[in-house]
């Protein structure tokens, strides 16, 4: 975990927080990483950079943080600073995310990491709404806490009617879930894909009836891969917050995580 910056050097840096989050760019091309806090104070960090290959980014959050992590593809940002900059995940603000409104255009690999929870840490890699990079959620502590991931390439083996966006050489670098699809087409309101509307429980929105949730979700067992994921046992991860403070936990989301570290 040397990418996890040590307490000693946060304590030295003068930051004062309870956790920290490390963002590592392990893809062999530049990225675009942004957040968005749901709650908790805004980190110091801008929600949004330009990560070149092998770099990566530590900031503090205060310890009831919750928020999403993801990356951007494709981006320019000098002549359309906003949801287009980038072929998949821009968001509204251009480089740096808008604190209120700029969660991410999908399809994009979310990391979702709530610190808020009385007695646990929560963490997810989501795909509900499509996939877009590579990415894994790791904590320095061991095999105490799990992993999250879909640390394969989802998108050149996309189902047709799900890929996309595609780059200028016609390659799709998405895959967008069905769902997506659903809300693209305007009809998310009562979708089995999406469970809302008639099927907005899990006894009435099964994955079974999520069209191409096996695809997802065998080849990326430990994501969140629909709307009612829980009951698969492996969409959710915790780490107890008497491991978490006891022994300074810190994260890492990993963006085309090496999948034998895993």
């Amino acid at each position: 975990m040397k990418h996890i910056l040590p307490l000693s050097l946060a304590m030295v840096s003068g930051v004062v927080a309870d956790r920290f989050i490390t963002v590592l760019n392990d893809c062999p091309f530049v990225i675009w990483p942004a957040f968005f806090t749901a709650s908790g104070a805004q980190p110091v960090q801008p929600s949004g950079w330009e990560a070149q290959p092998n770099s990566d980014v530590t900031f503090a959050t205060a310890d009831n943080w919750s928020g999403r992590i993801w990356g951007r593809r494709n981006c320019d940002f000098s002549t359309n600073p906003g949801p287009n900059s980038c072929l998949d995940g821009g968001c509204i603000g251009g480089l740096v995310c808008n604190a209120t409104t700029g969660t991410g255009v999908p399809p994009a690999t979310l990391a979702t990491i709530d610190f808020s929870a009385t007695s646990q840490d929560v963490y997810t890699v989501s795909v509900v709404d499509g996939y877009n990079l590579p990415m894994a959620v790791i904590t320095n502590a061991g095999n105490t806490c799990s992993i999250a991931s879909c640390p394969v390439d989802l998108a050149t083996s996309c189902p047709l009617a799900l890929a996309g966006p595609f780059d200028s050489d016609g390659v799709p670098v998405g895959c967008k879930s069905a769902c997506l699809v659903d809300a693209l087409a305007g009809n998310a309101g009562n979708s089995s894909n999406c469970c809302t509307g008639s099927f907005n429980s899990e006894a009435s929105c099964p994955s079974s009836g999520v069209e191409h949730y096996s695809y997802f979700k065998t080849n990326c067992p430990n994501s969140f891969a629909y709307a009612f994921d829980e009951s698969s046992g492996t969409a959710i991860h915790q780490c107890p917050k008497s491991v978490s403070f006891e022994t300074d936990v810190e994260y890492l989301v990993t963006f085309c995580p090496d999948v034998s570290n895993l």
